[in-house]
């Protein structure tokens, strides 16, 4: 601030602070001071002294100036105090809008602070935004990535349920398809999408559907898996044998959603199993067969020998008969062994328990084990220990079978010595014994560690010399014992022998003496035999019981022959050259009533069918060959005891053996008829057709075989005569005709038969028609 400013600044405040007179009079007295003092300094100055005059005339020129220069200090103080109360306004409106500016800067610092907070937060925002969408677009990689992998596991699942050969599908748990693999599809005929929302009747027939719908239900009602086989029908007719098995499956939260289904083709598996039962057949057939031929002369043997023994012999003659009954007889219980493996291997093993007589049995086996040691010059010890039953209840054939076994291994084993033969019989209830057979040897023994091992099939102790056969016997004559409720124990020292031991609980009976059982008068007896050597035997020992005997030797002699009134009884044997004796007594059954027909019983050498299948053809019992007296009587009594001998259903006869037909194969006519109307391009390209078609017309004819679907047979076996008719396939139509016709006989037996050999002579006979269709161009 300049001195100036000041000054006047003091001058308005001391007019402000002492008033209008006071400040006048203080300025006058100023003023005459600073006039005198003026005054007095230039006086001095200029005269070297001051005069009062110059007193004066300062105070008086200072009174002068006063009121001037108090006028002009007033204006002054006037306009600068105008000027400062503007000034002091403007101040204060200056403060005002500095406290509003100050205000407002505080306000717009408070709003600068807070958007710079907000700049800050959305700096952190967008930063957290950014890293936001960075770790979505991370995690929409991610899932991108997951979801491809998804698909491509999707795609990897579905291609491999594609690809299974197994059905694969899932049900809602109203019974609707929700999804299925390709092979239901391939099944059923339709794509996944048209099957969804369809229930089992929808798609499959409706016997199918019932089976699948309560199977649908055992599983939602019992809540757990279910497995179960069931035919199912490809469109084009081929049926497949599926193992099916059924699962409940539930969501994330417990509930069950539905099941899911998952199908096995098994239908190689049964027809494998077919094959094998088909091949057991073919093998029971083949033994039943083998059985016939072999026992036939095997039966003439032993009759002749047994006659020839009730004939004057000397000892030389005696000797050499007994030699050759025994043989035979050693050759039947062989065969009877390799008929008792057969059974196990069936397992159609059973023993027949029977009252037979027990001495006599004893009897049998220790004259065959006796004329044996006399054979090779060994001793032989016979011993009965307690009173022996005169009859039993058990199987004699299986027990003269275990009992022969054993008697010969020792006799065969057993090079010098003896061998002993002991019976004990032990009573352990009123109708009740425990019997025990003990067969000793001085053979060479068997080791300790081979004492189990020798009831093995076909094992043979190893470094035995002796030791020559099939190795059945022990193996076979174990079971025997078990299935009697017996056991077999054997001990043994190397170097010393062998000792066998059977034990076996039985029940007592009692036989009529054989003199009481011939209480029936002389019998008419029609013999159903073509063996000439079985005729002799059986018409001898039939004459010999006071019985008259007329022969038939073929099944259409005997059909001729038979009048029920002619006859008291058939004595019918079951393999003739012509036909069965089944076939035989079939007709019989058609042709007479029950009340008409005398007793069949039936002759077999076959050891293979029981009892119930000859009952079930209606034949009241079988004597097996070689015939002999005790049999016959004991059949006879039983026949005869019974008064009405017992009616039973006619079963189907059993399967005949195919034989090729001298029928012509081709229809050469109509071959030649089609080549001269048609034209040999158009039966060519029907040729064609029919080699197309022909193997899935089998593979459906054989997947109804299988199902044992008569019906479809049927319908496959028609379409396929039609087929084969239409070209000229005389053989293949006759074969497909004998297939479509159920009402044949034995046609159920055979049906198999026949649709193996149409399978195997199509090709064959094809050929034979191109070869005519090509010579008929030649021509």
């Amino acid at each position: 601030m300049t001195p100036l400013k000041k000054l006047a600044t003091y001058y308005v405040h001391l007019l402000s602070r002492l008033g209008i007179v006071k400040f006048s009079i203080s300025l006058a007295g100023a003023i005459i001071l600073v006039a005198l003092a003026i005054q007095m300094s230039v006086t001095f100055a200029l005269t070297g002294q001051v005069s009062s005059v110059d007193l004066i005339r300062s105070v008086f020129f200072a009174l002068i100036i006063t009121p001037w220069a108090v006028f002009f200090m007033s204006v002054v103080v006037e306009q600068i105090e105008d000027s400062r109360q503007r000034l002091s306004k403007m101040i204060r409106k200056l403060e005002k809008m500095r406290s509003r500016d100050l205000q407002l800067t505080n306000r717009l610092k408070a709003n600068i602070s807070q958007l710079n907070n907000e700049i800050d937060e959305r700096e952190k925002a967008e930063a957290a935004r950014r890293q936001a969408i960075s770790h979505l677009e991370l995690e929409v990689k991610q899932r991108q990535q997951a979801q491809q992998e998804l698909e491509e596991h999707s795609a990897l699942l579905r291609s491999f349920i594609d690809s299974s050969p197994d059905l694969v599908y899932y049900r809602n748990e109203q019974g609707q398809f929700s999804g299925c693999n390709l092979a239901l599809e391939q099944l059923v005929g339709r794509s996944e999408k048209q099957l969804i929302g369809l229930t089992p009747y929808d798609v499959y027939p409706e016997e199918v559907a019932d089976k699948v719908v309560e199977t649908d239900h055992q599983v939602f009602d019992n809540d757990e898996p279910l497995t179960y086989e069931q035919w199912l029908e490809y469109p084009d007719g081929r049926k497949a044998f599926f193992e099916l098995r059924k699962v409940p499956f539930y969501g994330r939260n417990g509930n069950r959603l539905g099941l899911l289904g998952f199908g096995r083709d098994i239908t190689e598996r049964m027809r494998h199993q077919a094959n094998i039962e088909k091949a057991n057949r073919d093998k029971a057939q083949f033994i039943s067969t083998l059985s016939h031929e072999l026992r036939t002369p095997l039966n003439g043997v032993v009759g002749l020998s047994q006659m020839l023994l009730d004939t004057p012999l000397n000892d030389a003659q005696r000797k050499h008969v007994n030699t050759i009954l025994l043989s035979a007889t050693t050759l039947g219980n062989i065969f009877n062994d390799i008929i008792d493996l057969d059974k196990l291997d069936r397992r159609r093993f059973a023993v027949s328990m029977e009252t037979m007589d027990f001495k006599a049995l004893v009897s049998d086996i220790e004259t065959l084990t006796e004329m044996q040691l006399q054979a090779k010059g060994l001793d032989f010890r016979f011993e009965q220990i307690g009173p022996l039953p005169q009859s039993i209840v058990a199987d004699p054939t299986r027990l003269r079978q275990v009992l022969w076994n054993l008697t010969h291994n020792a006799v065969k084993f057993t090079e010098h010595g003896q061998v002993a033969l002991t019976i004990k019989a032990k009573s352990v209830a009123e109708q009740q014994v425990e019997l025990e057979f003990v067969i000793e040897d001085t053979g060479p023994g068997i080791p300790e560690d081979q004492l189990e091992q020798i009831f093995a099939m076909y094992y043979q102790v190893e470094g035995s010399k002796s030791a020559t056969g099939t190795g059945i016997g022990l193996s076979v004559s174990r079971q025997l014992v078990r299935a009697m409720g017996g056991d077999i124990v054997v001990s043994s020292e190397v170097g010393k022998g062998s000792c066998f031991t059977v034990r076996l609980t039985v029940d007592l009976d009692v036989i009529p003496d054989e003199a009481e059982q011939i209480d029936h008068p002389p019998l008419e007896i029609l013999l159903v035999e073509d063996v000439e050597l079985n005729i002799t035997i059986a018409k001898a020992l039939l004459e010999k019981l006071g019985h008259q005997v007329e022969v038939a030797k073929s099944g259409q002699q005997a059909l001729a022959m038979f009048e029920p009134d002619n006859f008291d009884l058939v004595l019918l044997d079951i393999q003739l050259p012509d036909m069965t004796g089944f076939d035989i007594a079939n007709q019989w059954q058609q042709q007479y009533s029950a009340a008409q027909m005398p007793p069949v019983v039936a002759l077999t050498a076959n050891v293979v069918n029981s009892k119930s299948q000859f009952q079930a053809a209606g034949m009241v019992d079988v004597i097996h060959k070689p015939i002999n007296r005790n049999a016959v009587v004991h059949c006879f009594n039983e026949v005869f005891a019974i008064g009405e001998e017992p009616q039973v259903e006619a079963s189907v006869s059993p399967k005949q053996a195919l034989s090729r037909s001298s029928l012509p194969i081709l229809d050469l006519d109509l071959i030649e008829q089609f080549c001269e109307t048609i034209g040999v391009k158009v039966l060519n390209d029907s040729v064609d057709l029919f080699k197309k078609v022909m193997p899935d017309y089998l593979q459906v004819l054989e997947s109804n075989m299988y199902a044992k679907d008569k019906q479809g047979i049927v319908s496959e076996a028609h379409k396929i005569k039609g087929a084969a008719g239409s070209i000229g396939l005389a053989r293949i139509q006759r074969l497909a005709n004998k297939i479509q016709s159920p009402e044949l006989p034995a046609w159920a037996d055979n049906v198999e038969d026949w649709i193996y050999q149409l399978s195997h002579d199509y090709p064959e006979d094809l050929k034979l028609l191109d070869k005519a269709i090509a010579e008929h161009i030649e021509q």
